[in-house]
């Protein structure tokens, strides 16, 4: 088994694609992914499986690979079995998930937006605009560059699971510079495309960040380094003030009257 553990799992997943459905039961989705150079005793340090989680995956994966070997039922002392693992977070990361909070209520509002640019006759460039806006200066420049600039440089950042995170930021960016053309064209199937592109690359995206991504880096931070970026974090927040967070604060709860007011009537 310990030559599979050091193989590159999309090698794994294509010679064995048993294996992919298998780790999608335990919420690992490795299968999908289009990069797949994690090792696969990365993927289940990075997931933090508890120990009969962890037995039990292994186990049932060696006897995919190898369905002919006798592979013995794994064996955990469940007495000694942890509580389940609550996720925390340490302060920097925690305002990470807070301001993803308001980012997923513009994700959850765009169905509503779309149906309005689509029944329409004119197309409100303007509303288009003030999506692209909050997600260019909040979303992105205040939310995403904290994570580029700040959060990542602790751990390594060719490690594949950052590198997914940074092709998801600019495959987000590509969205929405796709959104502002179809504005200029008037297009509204472009937008549309695009918009629910992003909704759908942000949804799985934060889910990611939240579960899984997020608490794998704090695990490996010393508590000198929760402080430092603590600090780093504080100032990269105060370099832009608190009203540009308000700004856009403002701006969903004005689009939520707008648009949960029109789905209530």
């Amino acid at each position: 088994m310990e030559n599979i553990l050091n193989k590159e799992i999309k090698g794994i997943i294509d010679t064995y694609p048993e294996v992919g459905k298998i780790l999608e039961e335990y919420g690992i989705g490795c299968a999908p992914c289009s990069v797949g150079s994690c090792l696969m005793k990365d993927i289940v340090g990075i997931h933090n499986l508890d120990p009969l989680q962890e037995a039990t995956l292994m186990y049932r994966i060696e006897k995919a690979i190898y369905p002919d070997r006798e592979v013995p039922e794994p064996k955990v002392d469940l007495t000694k079995m942890a509580a389940p693992r609550k996720i925390t977070y340490s302060p920097s990361v925690k305002k990470l998930v807070d301001e993803h909070v308001l980012i997923k209520r513009l994700l959850a509002l765009i169905p509503s937006i779309v149906e309005y640019i689509e029944s329409s006759m004119e197309l409100d460039k303007d509303l288009v605009l003030s999506c692209v806006d909050f997600i260019r200066n909040y979303a992105d420049k205040y939310h995403h560059m904290k994570e580029e600039d700040i959060l990542f440089k602790y751990v390594d950042e060719n490690a594949e699971v950052i590198q997914i995170m940074y092709k998801d930021h600019d495959t987000g960016r590509n969205h929405i510079r796709q959104v502002v053309e179809g504005v200029k064209s008037g297009d509204k199937a472009v937008i549309k495309e695009h918009l629910f592109g992003y909704m759908d690359l942000l949804t799985q995206h934060i889910k990611k960040e939240d579960e899984i991504l997020y608490p794998w880096i704090d695990r490996q931070l010393s508590d000198a380094q929760v402080g430092e970026m603590f600090q780093r974090c504080n100032d990269a927040d105060a370099s832009v003030g608190d009203e540009l967070p308000r700004k856009y604060e403002n701006f969903i709860i004005e689009l939520e009257e707008k648009f949960l007011r029109e789905v209530v009537k």
